[in-house]
């Protein structure tokens, strides 16, 4: 992460700027307190985008999380808790683990609740940055026709290609797996799953079948790039894909559903458009089947990990490939059918 480009962190209408202050030693849960004390110091300043009611008593305010992600609003022997409640004068209810629920921060004064309301929101969104994916949005790819294709590209491949440095069987997608990636989510309950299931719902009621007109899109594969700027060190190698007929009606709808489901806050906002591309071959494949895009940098417990790449020389191939000189193959895809999670559990 760059300096100059920290991540930035959308809660309730504002945007807070995560510094990287030593993101990279994290090492053990017991460290919560002191990686988050930073996201306290930057969540001061009141935000009059929550809902906080008016009681006898003061005022009151809930927070909906997965129950995964209650220990670290506790935190060790849960002074992260009486931390947020000394320092915001209000008093926070925390379900019991593995009962889902509502947390609930009461107060006398409602600036010291929406204080409470948006470190706690800090805190949930950075820990859930740190859970392993468990989903994907994907159109499907995997026609016949495109299996076959893909399986005589592969051949081809590892017929003139087989000697180049990091090239085998290995680092090729399943056929039966080829997709479109339009993005990675975390869902960390029964809850989250029936909320992105409906979501769909409504991205298809609202605009993709105004912009499929109601039919199948008719897309073709055709040329092959790589993610990045050095051809004899890929580890990426993905095909090219666009609407037959020229428009950018694909583009178009699957911008859509990232930014509903970025607002979501289902889909953490990392870009503002999708990379229309199916991966053909992946260096993480060496080691994980079923490794998918970008892998995160923590495990579920928290720990800071790193996975090796073995990048391969991909410049015979590019050269070689009838997919690079556009031998294209069509294939179609209905819209229903595609918008389904795909789930890696």
């Amino acid at each position: 992460m760059e300096v100059l480009r920290p991540q930035l962190i959308r809660l309730g209408g504002r945007i807070y700027r995560k510094n990287p202050i030593q993101e990279q030693t994290y090492q053990h849960e017991e460290e919560d307190e002191d990686f988050c004390q930073g996201f306290m110091e930057c969540a001061e300043e009141p935000c009059d985008a929550y809902e906080v009611v008016q009681t006898q008593q003061g005022f009151r305010c809930t927070v909906k999380a997965p129950s995964l992600l209650y220990k670290h609003i506790v935190g060790k022997r849960g002074d992260t808790r009486k931390k947020l409640e000394v320092e915001t004068k209000t008093s926070i209810s925390i379900p019991k683990p593995g009962q889902e629920g509502e947390i609930v921060i009461t107060g006398q004064h409602r600036s010291g609740v929406i204080s409470a309301r948006t470190r706690i929101d800090v805190l949930l969104l950075t820990f859930r940055r740190k859970q392993p994916f468990t989903h994907f949005l994907a159109f499907f790819l995997n026609e016949v026709e495109v299996q076959e294709r893909f399986l005589k590209f592969q051949e081809e491949v590892l017929e003139k290609c087989s000697m180049d440095h990091g090239v085998d069987s290995s680092i090729f997608q399943n056929p039966r797996k080829l997709h479109l990636t339009i993005g990675m989510l975390v869902l960390l309950s029964e809850q989250e799953i029936q909320q992105t299931c409906e979501m769909l719902q409504q991205c298809k009621k609202e605009f993709i079948d105004d912009i499929s007109g109601g039919k199948p899109l008719e897309v073709e594969m055709a040329g092959i790039e790589y993610m990045n700027d050095d051809p004899g060190m890929v580890d990426v190698l993905y095909a090219k894909v666009h609407m037959k007929d020229g428009s950018n009606r694909l583009q178009e709808l699957v911008n859509r559903v990232l930014e509903r489901f970025q607002a979501s806050g289902l889909i953490v906002k990392e870009w503002n458009s999708v990379k229309l591309h199916a991966t053909v071959m992946n260096t993480l494949f060496r080691k994980d089947p079923n490794a998918e895009g970008r892998y995160n940098l923590y495990t579920a417990d928290g720990k800071y990990i790193f996975k090796e790449r073995e990048s391969f020389d991909g410049r015979n191939i590019l050269k070689e490939s009838d997919f690079r000189r556009g031998d294209e193959k069509e294939f179609l895809f209905a819209e229903g059918d595609s918008f389904t999670p795909y789930m890696r559990l």
